[in-house]
């Protein structure tokens, strides 16, 4: 699948769920909004019954005053006289059960004489706790010339998404539908990234093993065919040139079945006491030839006091050929090498610095990544399977250390810290 047509997918999924929210979110509106019509509608019948059933009581033969609505969750009735409480209470239960409105309330009756509420009172009718949390609530006052009583409703909120439960039901599946959307694209994106580091892997090892295979092979047909066997001096370069160029082969093959172990089981360190300082000289001569060839240099300055440490030797070893290795590799021109030691109260700190191309802030972090290779724009340009730095990072967290890279256009510096106690 082309980059084009994930884009593409990503793009058309993401308005599609965009979509479902925001459909979700206005019909959940919509239906919180008919649900609260609804419930007030029930509210005022309910009311307007005890009214008249109070008139009936006091066989006041007037007309019933219309039931208002002060805020969302408050109502009042005008009456003509005062209310016993109780009563109140009681009719006020019974309408409400009978329209299956279980909702806690509170109600008060007003006195128009006192300007006060004298009695006001809470009522549980949901069975469980209202949300004021055991805080008493003062019913407002509402300026009127007649007596009323008043009924509250604390919990109309909680009580109205209650009903809405197949609502609340559909978005918690929206919601999964739209993590499953993001972990199948994570997934989509993660395979896309392997099989990009796949088809890259292979490409440079088919272009790693090609040289040598081809010296090989080159060399052994001249030597077969008899044209050498007059000049022992040819013979024995071309004998050379086989066994150097079978021993990287041996070399490369090894450092792919080192990853391979990485990845199955801990990494099996050798530990002993070692001079660090040493162990960077001897590792600086082992690429001097290299440098030769590219008239370059390196400047040492280890000023470790205390340079012993205990390594896995070869390992640690490996660790400072590889940085050297890319130092010279991805230098535009002649390379330029500085390494420091230096003590601190913890361990060891080793920078190698260096004069190449240098690496771009957004990748620095996916240097030390298996089979990770910075694009040059020509991937045979230089050579190499992309696992030199994660070997590099896979060891230090093995001794217990770190690895840190600054870098600019002018060069790069890779950090080594190492505890003195692992």
């Amino acid at each position: 699948m082309t980059r084009r047509a994930i884009r593409i997918i990503i793009l058309l999924a993401t308005i599609s769920i965009v979509g479902l929210v925001l459909t979700q979110l206005f019909w959940m509106d919509k239906a919180f909004e008919l649900r609260e019509r609804e419930f007030d509608d029930h509210v005022i019948e309910a009311l307007r019954e005890v009214a008249i059933q109070i008139k009936e009581i006091n066989r006041d033969s007037t007309e019933v005053s219309p039931v208002v609505k002060l805020a969302d969750n408050y109502f009042i009735v005008p009456t003509n006289d005062t209310l016993h409480p109780y009563l109140l209470q009681s009719l006020l239960a019974n309408e409400f059960r009978a329209r299956s409105i279980l909702i806690n309330f509170d109600y008060g009756i007003y006195d128009c004489f006192t300007n006060t509420m004298i009695f006001d009172g809470e009522v549980a009718l949901s069975g469980s706790p209202s949300v004021r949390d055991g805080k008493e609530v003062e019913l407002p006052l509402s300026p009127s010339d007649s007596h009323y009583f008043g009924v509250y409703f604390p919990d109309k909120e909680t009580y109205l998404a209650g009903q809405m439960g197949v609502w609340l039901v559909s978005s918690g599946v929206l919601l999964l539908v739209f993590s499953f959307f993001a972990y199948t694209l994570a997934v989509i994106l993660k395979q896309k990234r392997l099989s990009e580091i796949k088809n890259d892997f292979i490409n440079n090892m088919t272009h790693e093993f090609k040289t040598p295979i081809s010296t090989i092979s080159a060399s052994s047909d001249l030597l077969l065919s008899g044209a050498l066997d007059a000049n022992a001096d040819k013979q024995k370069r071309y004998y050379r040139m086989i066994h150097d160029e079978s021993e990287r082969l041996r070399l490369q093959v090894e450092k792919v079945l080192q990853m391979a172990q990485f990845d199955r089981s801990d990494i099996d360190l050798n530990l002993v006491e070692v001079d660090i300082n040493a162990l960077i000289l001897r590792s600086t001569a082992s690429v001097q030839i290299l440098l030769d060839e590219r008239k370059g240099s390196i400047t040492l300055g280890l000023n470790a006091q205390r340079p012993l440490f205990s390594v896995d030797e070869l390992h640690f070893s490996n660790i400072v050929r590889n940085l050297l290795d890319n130092a010279i590799k991805y230098c535009a021109h002649e390379p330029q090498i500085t390494i420091t030691t230096e003590d601190d109260a913890k361990g060891i700190t080793i920078r190698v610095a260096d004069n190449g191309i240098g690496i771009a802030p957004k990748v620095q972090r996916e240097i030390f990544g298996k089979f990770y290779r910075v694009s040059t724009g020509n991937v045979h340009n230089v050579k190499g399977f992309g696992l030199g730095l994660y070997y590099v990072k896979s060891l230090m967290d093995a001794h217990g250390g770190k690895v840190s890279v600054e870098s600019s256009p002018k060069g790069s510096t890779f950090k080594l810290w190492l505890p003195r106690k692992h």
